[in-house]
């Protein structure tokens, strides 16, 4: 039986609270378009008392001890793996996708917190030799200050986690804006911190129109660094706005992921494994592959292997355990695909699987595959953020290099080859911030992740996703 969905309120100052006007939101479940409960909508005064609690939250974690972050921040991961059996049905409720799922975002956000605990304690300076003697030449990382994060509903922990964790190992305190069509699972995340002893003011959650909290937020002189993730066009506008008040600023932006698969590939697994991430999540994922690019050797057999494993999938709701593809999170989405599809096929892309909604009740969408598709139809061209999958021949090696740089976008790529000269070759020549080679191998916590070109810059993975948190201070001392 799901866990019952939970009314959502603010958290701010160390408690939770509904919003000062007392306004709310209806949250809807995608797999049923029926409510299932409500979220606080914060107004300009909630946002000035979360403003208020961050300035003096990182007056006090910035001086607790790295050892010391890193204890309570690895309490808040173990506390996240105990509660998985609550925290997944809530998700699936939310956000559509199946509960295997969403277990598998709430142990990957578990294991980021455990990653950044550790960056917490190595989040080291260096000494710099000095030209005289007597002179010591240090550079000390300090915490950036206040961080405004916004997150998306794709993945409603895992897009958090990254930034949270990130700050909170920095010293830095943090106010997340996160999304409204997904509020419960970001509220159980918070949750753990909280219980595992992250002072007051430290984290501060808030929901409400984004817009307006956005233009509020960055520009204000609290608020020293922002981090997004969401669309292009927004991510430009909100790190204008960044840049207008010099605040420092991490930008995950989308994608449009290219995928080559050369003559001399494993068909069989190439094609059985790129099924599986495509449809991960219906789809909604910013690194999800899209562009299929097939040599013309193998392209038959390819596409008749990824139809075999699309139409395999089981489309349905998200807490029934044999389901494999849940529902769309959104209204939006399912439009969207309608007309993606209608606009491939008058291009002259022919649909071999999928196309059409499924049923009169919830967002579902058939798994859908389609070849053939000309560039000059939208979904080659912008993100369709959903289950749909288009596979297009190629000749030569420069042929699918230009396809796949082709558009603005540089977030995710992938390749298939037995040929280790082919796999160094296409790895140099993509422009993109991530590539994977003969298997899945993004968004550990441990390894980079971000884009290039439009598709932002900065990591919120690996080592390097720290550093945008810190302040490096130089302080030359001699003796008297």
């Amino acid at each position: 039986m799901a866990t019952s969905y939970p009314n959502t309120s603010l958290f701010i100052d160390g408690a939770w609270c509904a919003a000062a006007s007392g306004r709310t939101m209806p949250v809807m479940n995608p797999a049923t378009g029926k409510q299932i409960g409500a979220l606080a909508h914060a107004d300009q005064a909630d946002l000035d008392r979360a403003l208020e609690a961050a300035r003096k939250g990182f007056a006090t974690w910035r001086k607790i001890s790295a050892f010391e972050r890193s204890k309570i921040m690895r309490k808040a991961a173990n506390l996240m793996r105990e509660r998985i059996e609550m925290i997944a049905p809530l998700m699936t409720q939310e956000q559509g996708k199946t509960l295997a799922e969403a277990k598998m975002e709430i142990m990957g956000g578990a294991d980021t917190i455990d990653w950044f605990a550790e960056e917490a304690r190595r989040a080291y300076g260096r000494v710099i030799p000095a030209r005289s003697e007597g002179v010591y030449q240090l550079v000390i990382k300090e915490p950036v200050g206040p961080v405004a994060a916004f997150t998306p509903w794709n993945f409603p922990i895992n897009q958090i986690v990254r930034k949270l964790s990130a700050a909170l190992a920095a010293g830095c305190s943090i106010i997340i804006k996160a999304p409204e069509e997904t509020p419960a699972s970001p509220a159980e995340l918070i949750r753990a911190y909280a219980d595992a002893g992250v002072p007051a003011g430290v984290i501060g959650l808030v929901y409400g129109d984004p817009a307006t909290i956005s233009s509020y937020l960055i520009p204000h002189p609290v608020i020293r660094k922002m981090s997004f993730t969401g669309s292009t066009v927004v991510g430009k506008q909100l790190a204008a706005l960044a840049g207008a008040h010099m605040k420092r600023i991490t930008m995950e932006l989308g994608g449009h992921a290219p995928v080559i698969v050369f003559d001399d590939a494993d068909v069989d697994v190439a094609a059985k494994t790129m099924a599986a991430s495509k449809y991960r999540n219906a789809g909604q994922v910013c690194v999800s592959p899209t562009r299929f690019l097939v040599q013309e050797g193998i392209y038959k057999s390819f596409v008749d292997k990824f139809v075999e494993a699309t139409k395999a999938l089981k489309v349905g709701n998200g807490l029934e355990a044999s389901s494999t593809m849940g529902a769309l999170a959104n209204p939006r989405r399912s439009r969207a695909m309608e007309a993606n599809v209608e606009d491939a096929q008058k291009h002259g892309g022919k649909v071999r699987t999928g196309g059409h909604r499924i049923g009169d009740e919830g967002n579902f969408f058939e798994p859908t595959v389609i070849t053939e598709v000309p560039n000059d139809a939208h979904a080659m061209n912008v993100e369709p953020f959903g289950p749909m999958a288009m596979i297009n021949p190629f000749k030569s090696f420069d042929d699918a290099v230009t396809e796949a740089n082709r558009l603005p976008f540089g977030l995710a790529a992938y390749a298939w080859t037995r040929s280790a000269k082919t796999a160094n070759a296409i790895a140099s020549q993509v422009e993109t911030g991530m590539m994977s080679i003969n298997h899945l191998g993004l968004a550990l916590p441990e390894v980079p992740f971000g884009g290039v070109k439009d598709s932002g810059y900065g990591s919120e993975g690996g080592s390097e996703a720290i550093e945008a948190y810190l302040n490096p201070k130089f302080v030359s001392q001699a003796g008297l």
